[in-house]
């Protein structure tokens, strides 16, 4: 089920809108109620007082007169009852209805008594005031009552209720339609962008104007470019290797197929024989090249995401070391190793690690002449971890070190047949692993030396 922001905004900024005016109806149905009571008391005090203005002595008994006018008050399109009840100070009734309610206390001094009940099953509102009455015989303060019922006082409530209800309804439909407004204007560059990206071209990968959106919308945009433009350097990094591939595996295919055609067209046993192993060590070179182009594409950035764990970078050195014994040993080379004295934990790729560490030695294997040494050193320094690889060989010409770190760069004095992308691999590694590596000259000259600085992991090492 899909979503819509529009709908969301506007619930969000409506629905809080309608709970404030259910409180507002609750509110004004209160103060309604307030207002018809406020007005409901004011007429039935202004007709006991006319009332009360009646109750007089007259040949020694106290009298009440009820003036048409204090009933004609309460004339209203419901037809209320209006009931009243006058007592003389002794609790005589003089006047009215004998089974009006009485208030639950009697009216302090002169102020009037405000009171509910129930007149033969109807509600009623009324209002009990204490009359002076100046007498010899019967003297004291006469007690009126006026009460009327509620009819009335239930629609002045309703037509209060249901104006001010009517206005807060109509303020609200008047603020949707005005947030429908402003929600389309707001959301006109968000569905500009939208229709601009369903109408491009599906290969293209321009960046988005940010400056088309507004500022709270700028992070996602962002976002999107950068996303771009990963995807823009993975096409570019892949399209890359296959044309480096295509380009190296032109030449050696070439070379296998000329190389399969004379085996094929000499019938001499002993030529076939050579055409072979010639076949086989092309074979084994490729088979390296293509191991090589594959590590290289997984080390740079773009590539596979790394999978990096806590490792002992003495145990990763080590086992590479004694895979290249063999290369050492035909070579007459003395390869040395001098471990750090304790654990080096680094997080890292273990193979492609391994592989830094086979790359660096192997090159310094096949480049230097036989008799010579290799001396690999493992060190904690200040900053991380030290690998340094140092031969004694011909060396790198200064203008050549940096040179040598492209892809398939090789010397020119090189005698050696090589690919020329194991310092470029071992660059990419180093990268990924947030590292440094530097070519020296060694002291005293001629030789290489290579240092390879790698942040050290922090913690413990995990247990094997």
């Amino acid at each position: 089920m899909s979503r819509s922001l529009r709908a969301e905004l506007l619930a969000w900024l409506l629905l809080p809108l309608a709970a404030v005016v259910a409180f507002n109806g609750w509110s004004l149905h209160r103060d309604a109620m307030r207002t018809a009571d406020l007005i409901t008391d004011r007429t039935l005090l202004a007709s006991a007082r006319v009332i009360a203005e009646q109750v007089k002595e007259a040949d020694g008994r106290v009298e009440a007169l009820i003036p048409p006018s204090a009933l004609e008050m309460f004339a209203s399109p419901e037809r209320d009852k209006v009931i009243y009840r006058v007592l003389s100070p002794s609790g005589e009734l003089i006047a009215g209805f004998p089974d009006v309610v009485a208030p639950p206390a009697q009216p302090r001094g002169l102020e009037p008594a405000y009171y509910e009940g129930t007149f033969r099953t109807e509600a009623m509102r009324a209002v009990a005031l204490a009359q002076p009455v100046i007498s010899k015989v019967d003297g004291g303060n006469a007690l009126v009552i006026v009460a009327t019922t509620l009819h009335g006082r239930d629609r002045l409530v309703d037509e209060i209720w249901q104006t001010s209800l009517r206005d807060q309804l109509l303020l609200v439909g008047i603020a949707a339609l005005l947030t429908l407004f402003g929600l389309h204007r707001g959301l006109a560059p968000l569905l500009r962008l939208r229709d601009e990206l369903r109408s491009r071209d599906p290969e293209s990968l321009k960046a988005l104007d940010r400056n088309r959106v507004q500022g709270e919308l700028r992070p996602v945009i962002d976002a999107l470019n950068h996303a771009l433009d990963r995807v823009q350097a993975y096409i570019a990094l892949q399209r890359r290797f296959v044309a480096d591939a295509s380009h190296q595996l032109r030449t050696p295919l070439a070379v296998l197929k000329t190389q399969v055609a004379m085996a094929r067209r000499d019938d001499d046993s002993q030529t076939r024989h050579e055409a072979l192993a010639a076949i086989d060590g092309r074979i084994d070179s490729m088979a390296r090249l293509v191991n090589q182009l594959l590590t290289l594409a997984r080390a740079e950035p773009g590539g596979a995401a790394l999978r990096k764990d806590v490792l002992d970078f003495n145990e990763v050195t080590r086992t590479a070391l004694e895979s290249l014994a063999g290369i050492a040993f035909d070579r007459a080379i003395d390869l040395s190793f001098e471990a750090a004295t304790a654990a080096l934990p680094v997080r890292g790729h273990v193979t492609l690690l391994r592989e830094l560490v086979l790359n660096l030695v192997e090159n310094a294997l096949r480049h230097i002449p036989q008799g010579s040494a290799v001396a690999v050193k493992l060190e904690q320094g200040e900053a991380g971890l030290l690998l340094v690889v140092e031969d004694n060989g011909p060396g790198i010409p200064e203008a050549d070190r940096e040179r040598v770190f492209q892809r398939f760069h090789r010397l020119a004095a090189a005698t050696v047949e090589g690919t020329g992308l194991g310092l470029a691999i071992v660059r990419e590694i180093v990268t990924a692993h947030d590292g440094t590596i530097a070519l020296m000259e060694t002291q005293p000259p001629p030789g290489l030396r290579v240092e390879v600085r790698l942040p050290a992991a922090p913690g413990e090492m995990p247990a094997a």
